[in-house]
């Protein structure tokens, strides 16, 4: 049986993996109160593979079972779109991260894309097609076109409003 130590190292990794690739479900697991025992049951999810190679050099233990964990945390919508608003929206991207609100509307573009990604069977073997590629580019180019108009409605508003 696995060491404590090597559980609690896990659970730290697994929790750094999700906050670095996939901060859309941390942020899904903060709303429900859920992050500990999402952690916990990823971890014992994984029990058969800590025995079955619990002889090999913790390193190696380690790196399998955290291929393991992030199996079905792969790919990462949320670098998906990071990669595709950096290489085709570079101004809004630069804006986004000196504003410091990049995760944030990126988290809200996978919501946005995410009918786009399940259609698409977005996947590792997907990952790389261009038809995935730019038709979310082109699902980014709308949010950014609603948001714009939205915004641009709201200083109407508040123009027409402060001229009465």
């Amino acid at each position: 049986m696995a060491s404590n130590a090597l559980q609690e190292r896990l659970i730290y990794k697994l929790f750094d993996y999700i906050c670095d690739n996939n901060p859309d479900l941390l942020f899904q697991l903060e709303e429900e109160r859920g992050v500990t025992p999402y952690l916990h049951e990823k971890i014992a999810s994984i029990d058969a593979v800590l025995k079955a190679h619990a002889t090999e050099p913790e390193y190696i233990l380690e790196e399998r079972c955290m291929l393991a964990l992030t199996q079905d945390l792969r790919p990462s919508k949320y670098n998906y779109i990071r990669e595709v608003l950096e290489e085709e929206f570079s101004a809004t991207y630069r804006l986004l991260i000196e504003a410091g609100t990049l995760k944030y509307e990126a988290v809200n573009l996978i919501v946005f894309c995410q009918e786009l990604f399940d259609a698409m069977h977005f996947s590792e073997t997907k990952e790389q097609s261009k038809l995935l590629y730019y038709a979310i580019a082109g699902a980014i180019s709308e949010y950014f076109d609603k948001s714009l108009a939205a915004e641009e409605g709201k200083l109407s508003w508040h123009t027409t409003a402060a001229k009465n």
